[in-house]
């Protein structure tokens, strides 16, 4: 299966689970609104989720492929097995003892990740509670990355890509038939999670056995290529994660914001923001990471650099219309999507703040998505960790500068001020890792033909004054109905994408990216 054909399926994939996350957001934003239950379910939530995204499909799986794809090269049918049974014994393990010592930390980890919630007793005992429910997604879900990381090196990329639509689903249904369950309503979601994880981690056990590759617990932390793996995992818990991270102190920073409602503000923007990233950045990261791997250890070096710029021009060739359109249609659309019956249009207004800011930082984020595997194809964790480090330093430095600054202006909104501050280390993040591959010249030009990038620019200018003008002419968002919020958006979208992509058709831009 070429580059082409297992991007456009991890894409397909993802995008009807994208969209089944909208559906998602869009009914709990409807039933359950932004106040300070909505924040507690969404901490709660973060945490497990924030540790699956560093442990499991972020370090593990950039650690566990390269080494499978170097052991599924020697065509040993046995040693690959053996290598599965040893490493899936040891992630049980670590990941058992892990969620016990979490379920019973519990207090202390939302004391210090959501220390604003201590002067609400009643919200910071459910907000314990609501984590307890859902730390054990994380043992699930970490398996499903490890049944994912299998899957994508023998080219089986759709399930993975499709499973969490079962948790949008799972989490539909809790919001409609749980919610009145409980006395605190938004406690339905977080027992969703947990019925999620579950379904997520047993859709995958037929596709591991068609492949004859259903692997069964050995636990021998001293293997080799265990050692193998936990060395190149250590490293790049940061290296690989760093965004995530830095939305988790952003929210724990966001609890402490006098405006109530902001981690869920922040949560909603980190929505959208994910439905490009995910659907393209993740999608092109996932499929170049075994073709880098695989290359690497033939010592093509003229494959590996052309698959990398191969990725890189076709990520902005996605990623800068999708940041220019989503900053400057960043109103209508939270207003389409969440501004109905307990989600106001403050509350809108408020989370189209933080999107426009994101979508400044999007290129960044999908550019390293790309840049990170060029590392680990080669098992350099060391400069990733390096360079996610300092971004994260930098994070936590500009979050207090630019929140300080904005309640110094006498700004409402100030978990803009942490967005701001996650776009800037994005940005360093991204020069960072560029400048590192070209002084260890594992790219010795650009990794986007500089005719391509104008070209790009002239069709984003023209995309960017259709959308002005047809907003400017269409009625306020918020006068509008639902029905024709909906019409008026896919009408705005639709024009503009069809001239950007006219534009981009005759300026020949195609040719650059062969």
């Amino acid at each position: 299966m070429n580059l082409i054909k297992s991007t456009a399926v991890v894409s397909f994939a993802t995008l009807l689970s994208r969209i089944s996350g909208f559906i998602r957001d869009v009914l709990l934003a409807r039933f359950f609104g932004a106040n300070l239950w909505t924040d507690a379910f969404f901490v709660a939530f973060k945490i497990p989720n924030f540790m699956r995204r560093l442990f499991a499909e972020g370090s593990f799986s950039l650690a566990f492929i390269p080494v499978l794809n170097e052991i599924k090269a020697k065509d040993s049918r046995p040693l690959l097995q053996a290598y599965l049974n040893h490493v899936f014994g040891c992630l049980v393990v670590v990941l058992v003892i892990v969620v016990a010592v979490l379920e019973l930390l519990a207090p202390g980890v939302i004391a210090i990740f959501a220390p604003g919630f201590l002067e609400h007793e009643a919200v910071f005992d459910h907000t314990v509670d609501m984590l307890r429910i859902t730390l054990p997604y994380l043992f699930c879900i970490s398996l499903v990355a490890f049944s994912a990381g299998i899957l994508n090196s023998f080219g089986r990329f759709a399930l993975p890509a499709a499973t969490p639509i079962l948790l949008n689903l799972v989490l539909i249904w809790s919001a409609l038939y749980l919610r009145d369950e409980f006395a605190v309503p938004v406690k339905a979601l977080a027992v969703g999670v947990l019925i999620a994880g579950v379904i997520q981690l047993l859709v995958q056990i037929p596709a591991l056995m068609r492949l004859g590759l259903l692997p069964k617990p050995v636990v021998k932390f001293h293997d080799p290529e265990v050692k193998k793996v936990m060395t190149l995992m250590l490293p790049t818990l940061l290296g690989s994660s760093v965004a995530q991270i830095n939305l988790l102190i952003d929210t724990m920073l966001a609890t402490l914001l006098p405006l109530v409602g902001s981690p869920t503000f922040l949560y909603y923007t980190d929505r959208l923001v994910e439905f490009p990233l995910g659907l393209f950045g993740i999608a092109i990261s996932t499929v170049i990471l075994p073709r880098l791997s695989t290359s690497f250890a033939a010592q093509d070096h003229a494959d590996y650099q052309q698959t990398l710029r191969w990725a890189m021009t076709l990520a902005m060739f996605i990623a800068l219309p999708s940041a220019v359109g989503l900053l400057l249609l960043a109103k209508p659309v939270v207003i389409t999507l969440f501004a109905y019956d307990q989600f106001t249009i403050e509350h809108a207004t408020f989370t189209a703040y933080s999107l426009m800011v994101f979508m400044v930082g999007l290129p960044a984020f999908v550019a390293n998505k790309v840049l990170l595997p060029a590392f680990y194809a080669r098992k350099d964790a060391k400069s990733p960790v390096k360079i996610a480090l300092k971004a994260m330093l930098i994070n936590v430095i500009l979050n207090f500068v630019f929140v300080g600054l904005l309640y110094y202006w006498g700004v409402v909104s100030l978990h803009v001020g942490l967005a701001i501050a996650g776009v800037s280390s994005a940005w360093m993040q991204c020069f960072w890792l560029y400048r590192k591959l070209r002084a260890d010249q594992i790219i010795t030009g650009g990794l986007m033909a500089p005719v391509f990038f104008w070209k790009l620019l002239l069709a984003l200018a023209l995309m960017a004054a259709v959308i002005i003008y047809m907003v400017s002419w269409l009625p306020a968002w918020h006068l509008l109905g639902g029905y024709q919020r909906f019409l008026n958006l896919l009408l705005v979208i639709a024009v503009g994408a069809a001239v950007y992509l006219i534009s981009m058709g005759l300026l020949r831009a195609h040719k650059q990216m062969a």
